[in-house]
């Protein structure tokens, strides 16, 4: 027993430094199995070649100048074409309901071949440094803005903006001073100053249409990625609305470590299942029940009404774009007063569900004809109508909403015409860091185009925000 002892002691010694020794490594493997499946998970990169032909070695990256020009063939052409249009006539008391009004459209059509002034409008777009450089196979066109005057110390915060359908980079020309030079129009302190790049997607306007087929949001993050690489940004900020949204999202999910953060005016979102039914069902009587706000509620309901009627009424382009583009932008490409009626239709009830009623959709109520024909006429000289139509169809063909979640800091514009509205607890369920989100008193789905003070502002404070983290 004696001898036992000694033994017994050196085991009880062994054993104490053996138990906890084991209990920290099972401990540190199980924080690491639970640190992995936290792990931000993020969209493949990948690669791709959209040229003609086979993939290139090597790639002119050069930054070339770029200018937009015209011609006297070209305006005679549009004349020409502008002079031989076939208008039906409207039914009577039709307004917008049975979609452009035919009586207001010889009105536009009027305006554009005897006042609209295609040369001054080149001038204008002009004003801003336009470049183009060739990305995966194709010419990428952007414009990027800097701001005039930088005082020492003071940061420049790079913005990639990105538009939609049927908008175009035109879209941002009100909003790049707004925040380029904010002090200069009523917008404070030059707390907040960017450098604002605004590229055409592949497809619209002066940039290149892929050749093959299969183009959608993630290849156009890709490129835009490498857009900001090629220009020697590390970080930068994201803005989208429409296409723009989608695209500057899946940027988020693809570099997240590029991305200081996102700022939508519209979030794609999938909602289903019996929680969402519940909401839906619960939220008009008891919003906060469902984590609804009363102006969540507000802009919701009556539900059947504002989410399936409106919807259904506003998105038969969506369902030809996304099966079968090339047909209905043969003649679109064709007949310019076919495409000025195709395009000017949207930026009506887009704007406000309520122009619909209106002979003329209220077009000029938001807008300037000049402004509206200079988005019609970027898409008619660049004969860009059908590759950007086709980029449905290459989107539908998958799930565009991507299932990763986003985790870079995230500001929300909920604009209240926009066609269906998110509630932030459901924009939460995809956008895990929302650090700004805010009802925006006025304005629709071209939030740029249409309010580009009220969205400058938004902007403006949301970075505020993240810089503060």
């Amino acid at each position: 027993t004696i001898l036992h002892l000694p033994r017994s002691f050196e085991f009880s010694q062994k054993k104490g430094v053996l138990l906890p020794a084991a209990a920290l490594g099972v401990g540190g493997m199980l924080l690491c199995w639970m640190m992995s499946r936290r792990k931000m998970k993020t969209l493949e990169m990948g690669d791709g070649w959209w040229g003609t032909g086979e993939k290139k070695l090597k790639e002119d990256e050069r930054i070339r100048p770029f200018r937009i020009e015209t011609s006297d063939k070209e305006i005679q052409d549009l004349h020409h074409r502008l002079d031989q249009a076939r208008y039906t006539p409207p039914l009577e008391g039709a307004a917008f309901h049975y979609g452009f009004n035919s009586d207001y459209l010889q009105k536009v059509v009027a305006y554009w071949r005897n006042q609209f002034d295609w040369r001054k409008q080149v001038e204008i777009l002009n004003k801003y440094p336009h470049f183009q450089t060739t990305i995966e196979g194709i010419d990428i066109h952007f414009i990027h803005v800097k701001p005039p005057h930088v005082s020492p110390g003071q940061t420049v915060y790079p913005l990639l903006m990105v538009h939609g359908w049927p908008g175009s980079f035109y879209e941002f020309y009100k909003i790049i001073p707004l925040l380029t030079e904010p002090a200069q129009h009523g917008l404070g302190e030059d707390d907040v100053v960017f450098e604002v790049i605004c590229p055409s997607i592949p497809g619209y306007g002066f940039s290149e249409a892929p050749h093959q087929k299969g183009f959608d949001t993630v290849a156009a993050a890709r490129i835009f990625h490498k857009l900001m690489k090629r220009l020697g940004f590390k970080e930068y900020y994201l803005q989208g609305g429409d296409w723009g949204a989608q695209i500057t999202t899946n940027m988020a999910q693809m570099l997240p470590q590029s991305v200081k953060g996102l700022h939508l005016n519209v979030v794609f979102i999938i909602t289903h299942g019996l929680r969402t039914f519940f909401s839906v069902m619960i939220g008009a009587y008891v919003p906060w029940l469902v984590g609804f706000t009363r102006e969540d509620a507000r802009r919701m309901y009556p539900f059947v009404q504002k989410n399936i009627h409106y919807i259904l009424r506003e998105s038969g382009y969506l369902h030809l774009q996304a099966t079968k583009p090339d047909t209905a932008g043969c003649g679109l490409n064709d007949s310019p007063v076919g495409l000025a009626a195709y395009i000017l239709e949207k930026f009506s009830t887009w704007t406000n569900r309520s122009f619909v009623q209106k002979d003329d959709g209220g077009l000029e109520s938001k807008y300037s004809l000049d402004d509206l024909l200079t988005n019609v006429m970027i898409y008619w000289v660049t004969s860009s109508i059908v590759s950007s139509v086709r980029f449905y169809k290459e989107n539908f063909s998958r799930n565009i909403t991507d299932l990763q979640s986003v985790h870079v800091p995230t500001g929300v514009a909920a604009f209240p015409e926009e066609l269906a509205h998110t509630p932030r607890t459901w924009a939460k369920k995809n956008l895990k860091n929302i650090v700004s989100y805010t009802y925006m008193p006025r304005g629709g789905h071209f939030a740029a185009f249409e309010e580009p003070r009220l969205l400058a502002q938004d902007i403006r404070q949301f970075v505020r925000k993240v810089e503060q983290l």
